[in-house]
């Protein structure tokens, strides 16, 4: 399954409030379609696949991607939901989002993806790149990159830097301190549920 490249805003009014997807809100607060107003019981498995699909179109993640990452969760110690948000929200796309980079996950992707974001000095234009505490990540020392970032700067999509980054906006640069924690995540989000939707699946 490939990328979403739909309407934003019509996965905003099915999913929800998705700050790394969009910094619209939308008009209407009911779902799209001809069922949208209607209050239908949803299923466990149909309450599962919501939350699942909150983390791919809030992280651009595509579900070959998201079933990687849920086993690379299931392998490592302690909470598989917790350890896979950590894995989706150390990719260098949405760290380059969470520092003020670019205002949505998607515009941080494409700046990641031209090649205009440097980690320890070096270009990297992979935005699944998994970010470790320590590194620092700037904005490649170009007119153009310099330009692009301090034009997304205006306009940030979310307003607090979580307490695992550091952001010198002088010199556009950031470093990772640490994994982030749970409290920084913004998402609205039941992960359990998402690990229970891939074990049904298994």
């Amino acid at each position: 399954m490939s990328r979403y490249r739909g309407p934003r805003l019509r996965v905003v009014r099915r999913l929800g409030e998705l700050p790394g997807l969009s910094r619209k809100t939308p008009r209407r607060a009911y779902p799209p379609g001809q069922h949208g107003q209607g209050r239908r019981k949803r299923s466990e498995y149909a309450i599962r696949l919501e939350e699942k699909q909150k983390l791919r179109f809030n992280y651009g993640v595509t579900e070959g991607q998201l079933v990687r990452y849920v086993k690379k969760a299931r392998q490592a110690t302690g909470s598989t939901g917790q350890k896979l948000l950590e894995l989706l929200e150390m990719r260098l796309d949405n760290t380059v989002f969470r520092l003020g980079m670019a205002g949505t996950i998607p515009g941080a992707r494409q700046l990641v993806s031209h090649g205009h974001v440097t980690v320890n000095g070096k270009v990297v234009d992979i935005p699944s790149y998994q970010c470790r505490p320590g590194e620092v990540i700037s904005v490649r020392n170009q007119d153009r990159s310099r330009r692009l970032v301090e034009a997304n700067m205006e306009y940030p999509g979310l307003a607090n830097l979580p307490s695992h980054l550091d952001f010198d906006k002088n010199t556009l640069t950031g470093k990772v301190n640490g994994i982030i924690e749970r409290e920084w995540i913004a998402l609205q989000i039941n992960e359990l549920l998402v690990v229970e939707y891939y074990s049904r699946k298994a």
